[in-house]
């Protein structure tokens, strides 16, 4: 009996155990999917670790199943594509395993490149051998190699996204054939295919597509889109750059039409509802003598022992309206972009230089804010108000300078007899605010800035420091407290905003900077816990030596990039708890977002207002605007480089004197003082074997000859390259 009971109960649990089986199978098929697989790669990858495995154990390890290799295969194939995984000769492994990363290429000779990691922007040489054929921009799989040099250097593994094909140029020429020497892959050329009607000869500088790519660079081919013309020439040069850039020169239609329906219709009487009226208070403008797009005016009232200071800003955000033609235009150029003699505005110029522009003796709308300080300069009570105001003067920083000065013209003393009295109480003020932001600790950082003198073919003839007088600092301090105020404002309230934000140093940075502080025998304090009176501290203790200026330089270099942000975390550089954007809204989009926001807040809208309509665009609009302003401040660079080396060359062969920048392995760069830099290239110098302590010293070891930053040169100019922008210089010696 009992031997019966026992084998039908067996007889149930394999029938239940093929039931359960076939259950099993089946729904295996529903869940064999591509996400599924993706799982599975991953799980297997990560067990293995740093030992790549063969497609078949893979496959295996992941119990590919009959009919289901084509979800298995996709799985893979996206792991791969997205860098997640690494394929090299049929074998697998994870990427973060084998200890590879995501990187962008940015720039190639013809023997090596360079690649900035995405994560935290290190820079890695690559040798050529490993670039895998990748161009400027591609975004790539890196694993690091043994250096050589103690640098990072790393190898390309893959490709994963190819960049824009578009690049621009210099056509040369060789055994009768022409090649396009491309600007970021300097020495390396690439053949050119049929380019249709497109006529460019030797020595043009060229808009160019990458038709074809091949394994290597050899193989890449180009076909040639538009020639600016010689590429000697700086004016072709910084046509390009601005083109490659990627920054727009021409309106869209939509935009002109939409602008220039606002500027005809002028100031309407509706729009002075609502309004604060200060057409009768002495307001007026302090800009250059060239500037045409006047964003910001000025005015000041005796209160008491204190000042009740106007800072009256363009009311672009009555004009420029969210989310229409003209206002996704000005977000997606970000900010006008400013070279040479040229303007690339933000805004059309019938707003940026008409209806916007604070012109003397015209209405105008304005956003004024109104702040109140104490005898001592201090800030105790803002508010902000939509206003109409009539500006007195165009100020001029030059001319108004010799007023603060006491050596005005008579000409001078009665162009600005209406606003003197308030020019002199303004001095008054930023005497007060200058030793505050002393106070403060405030360091004193400030690039060294570039005048060019073009004559009337847009030739570079001169280049000049770019002085900043009394009325600049002036100017300056008032907008810094306009910035304040309105940041105050949107902390107070705990509104969405868009905030100008500058973090504090990374503690790699840190640490760098204390290394070179010491080689350069310069008291500091410590810097584990760093604020911004610690760099004025160290600018104070260096006033005296010839290392100020390169002191100067790598503080700048210590320090984080200023950006835009909706977190208010405070600006390390200005010393200041909360800032923004405020004072210039024709030419940066920023401002003009906060404009709106703070329009909003005239209004009196609840903070559920806020939160409900402006918490993605602040978002939005801060990581556009930073990203705008980075390409901006990058194309003014190369363009000013191209017009300084137009400049020097014709002063090939004559001597000048300079100073010593930087030192690097190989050579050290000098600054002559019209601001002028190029490398004086260790081949130029005397015969030896040369070593560079990665701070301030670059020396010839049998000689012990030393070159130290700082030091004061006398230098001969050998070569200048328009098309690069590089300037070469050799060491005059006795």
């Amino acid at each position: 009996m009992k031997k019966r009971e026992f084998k039908q109960e067996k007889q149930i649990r394999s029938k239940a155990g093929n039931a359960k089986a076939r259950s099993g199978k089946h729904a295996g098929k529903e869940k064999f999917d591509a996400a599924y697989y993706t799982e599975k790669i991953r799980a297997a990858l990560t067990r293995c670790g740093k030992k790549p495995i063969g497609a078949k154990e893979l496959a295996a390890k992941c119990r590919s199943q009959r009919g289901a290799s084509d979800a298995y295969a996709a799985a893979l194939g996206a792991l791969v594509a997205s860098g997640e995984v690494v394929e090299r000769k049929h074998t697998y492994v994870g990427a973060a395993e084998s200890g590879c990363f995501k990187a962008e290429v940015t720039r190639l000779s013809r023997t090596f490149g360079f690649c900035k990691r995405l994560e935290d922007e290190t820079e890695f040489f690559v040798p050529g051998k490993f670039l895998l054929g990748a161009m400027p921009g591609d975004q790539v799989l890196m694993r690091p190699i043994p250096s050589r040099t103690g640098e990072p250097e790393g190898e390309v593994v893959s490709i994963l996204v190819e960049s824009p094909a578009q690049l621009t140029g210099m056509i040369v020429e060789e055994d009768k054939h022409c090649y396009l020497l491309p600007d970021t892959m300097s020495k390396s050329r690439i053949s050119i295919a049929h380019s249709g009607n497109c006529a460019f000869a030797p020595g043009d500088k060229v808009l160019a597509q990458i038709s074809h790519r091949g394994t290597r660079h050899a193989e890449h081919r180009a076909r040639i889109l538009f020639s600016y013309g010689c590429a000697q020439q700086a004016a072709s040069c910084a046509e390009a750059v601005i083109a490659v850039s990627g920054i727009p020169t021409e309106f869209p239609e939509e935009v002109i039409t939409q602008a220039e329906k606002l500027a005809l219709a002028g100031v309407q009487p509706a729009d002075l509802v609502h309004r604060m009226d200060l057409r009768e208070e002495c307001i007026f403008t302090i800009d250059s003598a060239e500037s045409k797009d006047l964003d910001d005016a000025v005015s000041i009232q005796r209160r008491g022992e204190g000042y009740r200071l106007g800072v009256h800003i363009a009311d672009v955000s009555h004009y420029v309206r969210g989310n229409t033609p003209l206002d996704m235009e000005a977000l997606h150029r970000g900010t006008s972009v400013y070279y040479a003699d040229k303007v690339i505005p933000m805004l059309p110029k019938c707003l940026s230089n008409g209806i916007c522009s604070l012109n003397p003796g015209e209405d105008r709308l304005a956003f004024s804010a109104i702040m109140d300080l104490d005898k001592e300069g201090q800030l105790r009570a803002y508010s902000f108000h939509k206003s109409v105001i009539r500006s007195r003067v165009k100020g001029v920083y030059k001319e108004i300078n010799t007023i603060l000065a006491g050596t005005q013209t008579p000409e001078i003393a009665e162009k600005y007899a209406e606003v003197t009295e308030s020019l002199l109480l303004m001095n008054e003020l930023a005497d007060k605010r200058l030793a505050d932001r002393d106070r403060r600790g405030a360091p004193s950082l400030d690039a060294p800035e570039s005048k060019l003198i073009l004559n009337e073919d847009g030739v570079c003839v001169d280049v000049q420091p770019r002085t900043r007088g009394r009325s600049e600092l002036l100017i300056e301090e008032f907008m810094l407290l306009a910035n304040e105020s309105a940041a105050r404002v949107a902390r107070e309230k705990s509104i969405p905003f868009v905030y100008r934000i500058h973090e504090n140093p990374s503690p790699e940075k840190l640490e760098r900077l204390e290394e070179v502080l010491n080689r350069m025998n310069i008291p500091h304090p410590v810097l584990d816990e760093v604020r911004p009176c610690h760099f004025a501290q160290i600018l104070k203790n260096a006033k005296d030596s010839p290392l100020l200026p390169a002191l100067n330089n790598l503080l700048l270099r210590s320090m984080a990039k200023a950006k835009y942000a909706p977190t208010p975390v405070g600006h390390f550089g200005l010393a200041l708890a909360d800032y923004t954007h405020f004072t210039s809204p024709i030419r940066r989009y920023p401002d003009l977002a906060i404009h709106r926001i703070l329009s909003d807040v005239v209004l009196g809208y609840s903070k559920d207002w806020f939160d409900k309509r402006y918490a993605a665009f602040v978002q939005h609009a801060s990581e556009r605007s930073s990203a705008a302003e980075l390409r901006a401040m990058t194309a003014e660079r190369d363009c000013e480089d191209c017009y300084k080396a137009e400049y020097m060359l014709a002063h090939i062969g004559e001597e000048f004197d300079a100073v010593i920048a930087s030192v690097t392995d190989f050579g050290f760069y000098v600054e002559l003082p019209s601001t002028v830099q190029g490398l004086v290239h260790v081949g130029s110098l005397p015969e030896g074997e040369y070593t560079c302590d990665g701070a301030i010293h670059l020396t010839e070891q049998r000689s012990n000859t030393v070159y130290t930053v700082g030091q004061a040169v006398r230098v001969r100019c050998d070569k200048a390259d328009v098309n690069s922008g590089n300037i070469d210089f050799s060491l005059v010696t006795d």
